[in-house]
């Protein structure tokens, strides 16, 4: 004997998957759409098709190394993403995914190879979900990597209808002997910096509060110091540095590489500098970006909470023997790569610290 319920004959009584918010139908769109974007990464080293349990890479490619080392890393893009919801463009925030990935894995020397992503949503937008995969996409051919797979995961409840994350996790390889960091530097090398395109993807929550929160700023007001709107501005992509890195590593001499995130230059310089030396940066090098400023100015941030925040305009930096400046300077310039000498490694004195900022930036 059935129970009545209430409904029309036919029709469904029980809970179901889409009931609790999740579109099955959505994401299967999505990942159509998708497709042909990741074709777009592919390496010869790839087995298969976007779809699988398991995204596949032949490791026989690693015959080419003697004893290859493999780095991996995993990263976000922190609050940067909700400048991209709340602007509505989805298709940049993929770039900052990559660089904050594969440029960390470049920084050991290591050749990127594979990567996969994780986006998690309130609602699955298929068309959305694509764009931020499109960006992705773009991102691991400017690193020269390969997106062998990922996730697309629907949190109704958990997050709002518009609300979106995104992770991801990457693989390189190194050859054993041409690892790269603090063991090679010497007292003497050069410290050369690469200009960074913006903010990146570090600090944004400090951006967000002292632009959009405290002063109230609008994301379509145009900033002449920009010359372009405040919205544009905070969404420029990182820049990808990885085959610039890999391109100075075959061109000359390179001790190690940095990657300017959070923590800022000093504290990420630090991380490569052994404890017998130390790094001093000289600001009057370069001049910051007008978005470091209006940040200061706008929230009267001192200058070293910015520093240890923002990446001032240096987003990657390489330590090169002096022998090697001219060349390495060469390469990146040829690459249309902004770079300088910034610094130089010396002998440790008193108690300083790892890495050091001096003087003033150049105005």
């Amino acid at each position: 004997m059935s129970e009545t319920t209430g409904t029309t004959p036919g029709s469904p009584s029980g809970a179901s998957y889409a009931a609790a918010g999740v579109d099955i139908e959505a994401g299967d769109r999505a990942v159509e759409l998708m497709k042909e974007w990741v074709k777009k990464t592919r390496r010869p080293e790839v087995l298969g098709g976007l779809g699988g349990f398991a995204g596949l890479f032949d490791a026989s490619a690693l015959k080419k190394y003697e004893r290859p080392l493999l780095a991996s890393a995993t990263d976000g893009v922190g609050t940067k993403v909700d400048i991209a919801r709340q602007l509505g463009v989805y298709d940049t925030i993929g770039h900052d995914l990559v660089a904050m990935v594969m440029d960390d894995i470049v920084v050991c020397g290591a050749e990127p190879l594979f990567m996969t992503d994780y986006i998690c949503v309130g609602k699955v937008h298929p068309e959305r979900v694509a764009a931020i995969v499109k960006g992705i996409a773009e991102g691991c051919v400017l690193a020269g990597c390969a997106l062998v797979g990922g996730e697309t995961a629907e949190h109704p409840g958990l997050l709002g209808p518009d609300d979106f994350d995104v992770a991801g996790a990457g693989t390189g390889a190194v050859e054993a002997d041409r690892l790269l960091g603090p063991d090679r530097i010497r007292e003497g090398d050069a410290v050369v910096a690469m200009a960074s395109s913006g903010l990146h993807s570090n600090g944004y929550s400090l951006v967000r509060h002292v632009l959009l929160e405290r002063a109230g700023l609008a994301l379509d007001a145009r900033v002449e110091e920009f010359g372009r709107t405040l919205g544009e501005e905070l969404l420029e992509p990182t820049k990808i540095y990885s085959l610039d890195c890999l391109a100075l590593t075959r061109t000359t001499e390179v001790h190690a590489f940095s990657h300017v995130t959070g923590g800022g230059l000093a504290a990420n310089l630090a991380r490569v500098i052994p404890e017998e030396l130390h790094a001093r940066v000289d600001r009057g090098t370069w001049t910051p970006a007008p978005v470091f400023d209006l940040v200061g100015r706008t929230g009267d941030v001192e200058q070293l909470e910015l520093e240890k925040t923002l990446n001032m305009g240096v987003g990657m930096i390489a330590i090169v023997p002096e022998g090697s400046v001219d060349a390495a300077l060469a390469t990146l310039g040829d690459r249309g790569v902004d770079a300088w000498v910034v610094g130089e490694v010396t002998g440790r004195q008193d108690h300083a610290t790892g890495a050091t900022l001096e003087g003033s930036y150049a105005r």
